[in-house]
């Protein structure tokens, strides 16, 4: 399971549909709570935390292919084979980079079915996680102010994808503070959705103040109030207790102002608070509240 509305923003993000590829989760991480896109309610102890834990801890990149090829061929689980690639990309590897780069090279020339083993699998459900894979090793082999630029460059073009937003989020080099001023001196409304999206892949604990004021007063920053649930997105993955006192604070002055009060954006029969709300349940299996208790 990705983000709820998720989809929508990663078509303005990417312009594509790339949102089933290279996937932010955090589990049994000291000082930060649970979170997962894959899964609902992931729960540390349960026999789907030690699978995930399992290939998270992995050092063997040829079995984290292995995974891959074995869902990409139907024979294996998806959301397993995307963790695989997911972990595949941090440990760097050089030939699996290579691999990466080769697999993506023959999927941009469009041979149809991509996958003739499983063919409801699309291309691009695959690019951005060989994407993320390259740009990791790069940073290796170049550092992070190479590869920073090179994203910020393909941004204004709208060549970029969800490998792309993964890896911008883990970069040091100022990436932060270079997305954060981009989303401030955007010109256009779809860009400033754009930046913000970008946003909420970082971690950095410095973004909680900008986040928080983007979550209370959208209209402020020129983003349409649906779009505020990024903003949450990117308190939520910060994932320290400060950060989620933040997005329990925020909530609480959106309410009292009322920001979010115009029905057109109730989904499922439920406020845009109450369904910000219960995200936190699927993608950390708990309350803010409790993981505010449990990381003290």
């Amino acid at each position: 399971m990705m983000r709820p509305g998720l989809t929508v923003a990663l078509v303005m993000l990417m312009g594509s549909g790339a949102a089933e590829a290279q996937v932010q989760v955090r589990l049994g991480e000291p000082g930060r709570a649970t979170y997962s896109e894959l899964h609902e309610a992931l729960r540390e102890g349960t026999p789907a935390a030690d699978s995930v834990l399992s290939i998270l801890h992995s050092k063997a990149p040829a079995r984290l292919w292995r995974r891959m090829r074995a869902a990409v061929n139907g024979t294996g689980d998806w959301n397993s084979g995307l963790l695989a690639l997911t972990r595949l990309a941090t440990l760097r590897s050089r030939a699996y980079a290579d691999s990466a780069a080769r697999l993506q090279r023959r999927l941009e020339r469009g041979d149809s079915p991509p996958f003739p083993a499983n063919p409801g699998l699309k291309a691009e459900d695959l690019q951005p996680s060989l994407q993320a894979i390259v740009l990791e090793r790069r940073r290796a082999v170049q550092g992070d102010a190479a590869v920073l630029a090179d994203i910020l460059a393909r941004i204004p073009t709208k060549r970029y994808d969800h490998g792309d937003a993964w890896v911008l989020g883990r970069l040091g080099a100022g990436a932060a503070d270079s997305v954060a001023a981009r989303f401030r001196s955007a010109d256009s409304e779809e860009f400033r959705v754009r930046y913000l999206t970008l946003l909420s892949y970082f971690n950095d604990p410095q973004l909680i103040p900008l986040l928080s004021r983007v979550y209370v007063a959208p209209d402020s920053f020129g983003i349409p109030k649906r779009y505020a649930i990024r903003a949450s997105d990117g308190l939520l993955w910060i994932g320290t207790p400060a950060s989620l006192q933040a997005l329990l604070d925020a909530r609480e002055e959106a309410r009292r102002r009322q920001v979010f009060a115009d029905s057109s954006l109730a989904r499922g029969g439920y406020d845009f608070l109450a369904n910000d709300s219960s995200t936190v349940i699927s993608r950390t299996g708990k309350w803010l509240t409790q993981w505010l208790q449990d990381l003290q």
